[in-house]
């Protein structure tokens, strides 16, 4: 992709294990504290029931974004998606039993999205993608995309990934050594309001690769560089301020 897209970020909340606030993002950052910085909402008792840890983190993320949980199309970016929840299931059959309904709606790859759009009574729709250690980089690309297309619909990006569980530990990879990580982005045109960025992807260069982009991201967001790349599995992603 040789084309710049730009857009604006109107509002962020991300978690991570030793990072559950704004102001704990921006000193990881380098970057000063700001007067919103308060933690995300805590969730309704009814969400945390049918949740698991990792969707409960990524739905009070998206809550904490504001208006745009109730008004904007939602993108979800996740290379793991509910794994955990599918081992459970695969093991409740093996062992005989039917799987609860329950488990079996929320471990499909959009299920968040799904029960975030019915609590906020949002009708917008979604996309939900996954794309490996790329995950991050396409989620914000389709984002991006959208806002582009229809600039009057605002994007809420949605990305969450936990590590995988101990029956696939053969598996993990240095970007595992990351989460769980938590990360939403409340996207619209770059009409002057928000942090006005521009991005794009390039054939990957070689380079070891990053191990987490939408850490590279967020560092790059809250720092106020004016200009960052991360190598990503298949891609590199470029972003720097818009003009």
């Amino acid at each position: 992709m040789t084309e710049t897209l730009r857009v604006a970020i109107r509002g962020w909340c991300a978690w991570a294990p030793d990072r559950s606030t704004r102001a704990a993002w921006r000193a990881w950052a380098g970057a000063p504290a700001m007067p919103d910085d308060a933690p995300p909402p805590a969730l309704p008792m009814m969400l945390r029931r049918r949740t698991s840890p990792i969707g409960q983190k990524l739905i009070a993320a998206a809550l904490a974004c504001g208006n745009a949980a109730h008004t904007a199309r939602y993108v979800l970016a996740s290379g793991h998606g509910e794994l955990a929840r599918t081992v459970g299931i695969i093991d409740s059959l093996r062992q005989g039993e039917l799987p609860s309904p329950a488990e079996f709606s929320l471990s499909v790859h959009h299920g968040l999205a799904g029960l975030l759009s019915i609590h906020t009574g949002n009708r917008r729709g979604h996309t939900a993608l996954a794309a490996g250690p790329d995950s991050f980089g396409f989620g914000l690309l389709e984002a991006a995309a959208s806002v582009a297309e229809t600039p009057s619909e605002p994007v809420l990006l949605l990305y969450a990934d936990a590590p995988m569980p101990d029956e696939y530990a053969p598996f993990r990879t240095e970007a595992d050594e990351v989460l769980p990580l938590v990360v939403a982005l409340a996207l619209g045109p770059a009409d002057g309001e928000g942090e006005g960025l521009a991005l794009r992807c390039a054939p990957a260069t070689g380079g070891p690769p990053a191990a987490s982009t939408a850490l590279d991201f967020m560092r790059f967001l809250l720092s106020g560089a004016p200009r960052a790349t991360s190598h990503g599995g298949r891609l590199d992603w470029v972003w720097h301020r818009a003009d």
